[in-house]
């Protein structure tokens, strides 16, 4: 009887591992971005909405061919670790450059970002862009995103 009041105050009070993240979604440089925010972690998806299109890698070196993968936070949110994706990265052979450029597989990357809460409104800084063998999409630099924390 205990454990059922006791998980029933955490469900009706919205503490505890059940609580919902805050979301939010857009779509720019042809890529659909989900967003899903925590006190703890910040999840973001790029799923490009081409066919054949890669998002790149969170660990393109800057300065050179494309434009690393960057989530970040400001205002509401700290990051206690550094971003990692839920899948690994491959080279992409570009012949007409003579260059190889690290990307994710075909279709939807997440980037998980550790957080801790600082205030009740957060703001989720993004930074990608996406390609195939032959076009590469303009960049998406820095955009933010403000979004309410769960209580």
């Amino acid at each position: 009887m205990r454990w059922t009041v006791l998980l029933l105050a955490t469900f009706l009070t919205g503490c505890g591992p059940g609580q919902s993240p805050a979301t939010a979604r857009f779509t720019a440089g042809d890529v659909d971005v989900s967003i899903a925010a925590t006190a703890d972690m910040v999840k973001v998806t790029f799923r490009p909405t081409r066919p054949g299109f890669h998002i790149y890698s969170l660990d393109l070196p800057p300065g050179g061919l494309g434009i690393p993968t960057r989530v970040g936070v400001r205002a509401g949110l700290k990051a206690t670790g550094a971003p990692s994706a839920n899948k690994a990265e491959r080279q992409l052979d570009l012949p007409p450059l003579g260059e190889k450029l690290a990307v994710y597989p075909d279709g939807p990357v997440t980037v998980s970002l550790p957080v801790q809460r600082t205030d009740g409104t957060a703001q989720i800084v993004v930074s990608y862009g996406a390609c195939s063998r032959s076009v590469c999409l303009p960049p998406v630099i820095d955009r933010t995103t403000t979004m309410p924390l769960p209580a």
